[in-house]
């Protein structure tokens, strides 16, 4: 049984990394149509500052927060007491959403003005500029309803094991805002007015891209509801601790940048582009995994079956980090050209490369233990257990903080970032520690040393290719990826076999195959 959840679980996770890596290329796509069309003057400001607001609201309600404790109770209550009483509670929390969601945005409008000044208390000196960014945000804030509906969208289709169209929904927005910048382009508008628009747009688009996928499930937005739903309160008391937990890490970032601003100029720069690429395998692979392992550990959770619920975690994790060890080998060994071929143009001069790569080679060595904390997080979520993430993020939040704090005197910008990799290493021991008191040893010793042994293959191998040319070393990545997949193939690893049946069901099949 565990085998087809593991098997399910990579299928699954296949379908998140497909749609998040189209997402990122087309981010890169979206920054560059708008960085040609609108530049980076008065217009660019005003437009950044009114989106970061519903940004920022997202990633605290909709993203993450709404989706981990909707989930669990969901399952728990289809496995209880029937899918259609489930259904109930999925209308019902869109009543209450609608409702608190709605009021947020209501006040957004009315307070537009000084919540603007608030976050851009230098457009004070501009009544125009400050004028266009209350303008902007007004038009944007609606956002923040529809990317929550979205939200509980994808909590209904994950949980019936379907997660095309949520994964989906980011490459949705960014085609959005590429449309709406060349469109202003094109026709001579205000570009910045116009991508306010597509931010508009491309909510409504991404809500109206699940309902087809939830009709074809049998789940309607017409039928029961009720403002009393048992479910709807359980899912209530869960999701206060991740919204503080995702305040907790949004502190985080900003109290990284405010030790930043105590360095040399191009600090705060060389931090934010090495952990663009950081991010990358990441956000691809590591995010999901765990979105694909949450419903399967919630149905687990709910039915009572620990030991299942253990062996599922623990193949997720060492899938996690089958993954994420040879991309942490990759970034150090190839840090320096892979920043050089990115960014090493124009202004970013050989020493911006250089500060950069270091910065990328610190930030790298936390890459598994983030990657693992997210499906640990998961579990605990699966668990209906949301208290103890966020207690132990708070911790490790004064660990980076005053970490960071200390190194940055030696190390500068990298002493910043070694501080997150401990932070995230500190982060998943607790983590791990205290599951295992619940569902017993979660990586086993003889799987982690051969992972490690064939990710020091990887680093020495592209360690050897980083001064040769560009096609050498870039042309290197995909031979270093075959040999380490190989090489768990030939010592019977399971990851192995599970990585490569999530390419293989990516790939295009032939007519008549299976």
């Amino acid at each position: 049984m565990t085998q087809s959840a593991d098997r399910q679980i990579a299928k699954n996770a296949s379908v998140v990394a497909a749609a998040t890596l189209l997402s990122r290329i087309l981010g890169f796509i979206r920054d560059a149509v708008v960085a040609a069309t609108l530049g980076a003057g008065l217009g660019a400001d005003a437009f950044f500052v009114a989106f970061r607001v519903p940004n920022v609201l997202r990633r605290l309600f909709a993203e993450g927060s709404m989706t981990m404790s909707f989930i669990p109770v969901f399952q728990r209550r289809k496995a209880e007491l029937g899918q259609e009483t489930a259904f109930v509670m999925a209308r019902s929390t869109l009543l209450w959403l609608v409702a608190v969601v709605g009021a947020v945005v209501i006040l957004g409008e009315v307070f537009a003005g000084p919540l603007t000044q608030a976050i851009a208390p230098g457009f004070g000196n501009n009544p125009g500029q400050l004028e266009m960014a209350t303008n902007l945000l007004r038009i944007c804030f609606p956002y923040i309803l529809l990317i929550s509906g979205v939200g509980l969208c994808m909590g209904v289709l994950n949980s019936l094991g379907h997660f095309t169209a949520p994964a989906l929904s980011p490459v949705v927005l960014n085609v959005a805002l590429i449309a709406a910048a060349l469109l202003g382009w094109r026709l001579g508008l205000d570009v910045a007015h116009c991508l306010a628009w597509g931010v508009l747009a491309g909510g409504a688009l991404q809500w109206l891209s699940q309902l087809p996928a939830l009709r074809a499930r049998g789940f309607t937005w017409r039928g029961e509801r009720s403002w009393r739903d048992p479910g709807v309160k359980r899912m209530g008391r869960l999701m206060l601790p991740t919204v503080v937990g995702a305040a907790v890490y949004q502190l985080n970032i900003l109290l990284g940048t405010l030790l930043a601003s105590f360095l040399p100029v191009g600090s705060i720069s060389y931090l934010y582009y090495a952990d663009r690429l950081v991010e990358f395998p990441l956000g691809v692979f590591g995010l999901a995994v765990s979105t694909a392992a949450l419903p399967s550990l919630s149905a687990l959770a709910a039915t009572g079956k620990d030991r299942e619920f253990g062996s599922v975690l623990s193949s997720t994790m060492r899938l996690t980090l089958f993954i994420s060890l040879p991309a942490m080998a990759g970034l150090i060994a190839l840090a320096e050209p892979i920043v050089g071929l990115l960014f090493g143009r124009g202004r970013f001069d050989p020493q911006d490369v250089a500060a950069t790569s270091m910065a990328l080679r610190a930030f790298a060595l936390g890459l598994p233990f983030a990657a693992l904390a997210r499906p640990l997080a998961s579990a605990f979520y699966a668990r209906e257990n949301t208290r103890t993430p966020v207690l132990v993020a708070a911790v490790c939040m004064v660990v980076n903080v005053g970490l960071g704090a200390l190194l940055m005197r030696f190390l500068a910008h990298v002493g910043l970032a070694l501080a997150v990799s401990a932070s995230s290493a500190v982060n998943f021991a607790a983590l791990a520690w205290i599951m295992r008191g619940h569902v017993g040893n979660l990586l086993p010793w003889p799987t982690l040393a051969r992972m490690l042994g064939l990710s020091a293959l990887v680093f020495l191998g592209a360690l050897a290719t980083a001064g040769a040319p560009v096609w050498v070393w870039l042309g290197g990545i995909p031979f270093w990826i075959a040999l380490y997949v190989l090489g768990g193939r030939l010592l019977g690893m399971d990851e192995a076999r599970l990585f490569t049946g999530m390419l293989r069901s990516r790939l295009p099949r032939r007519a008549g195959g299976a």
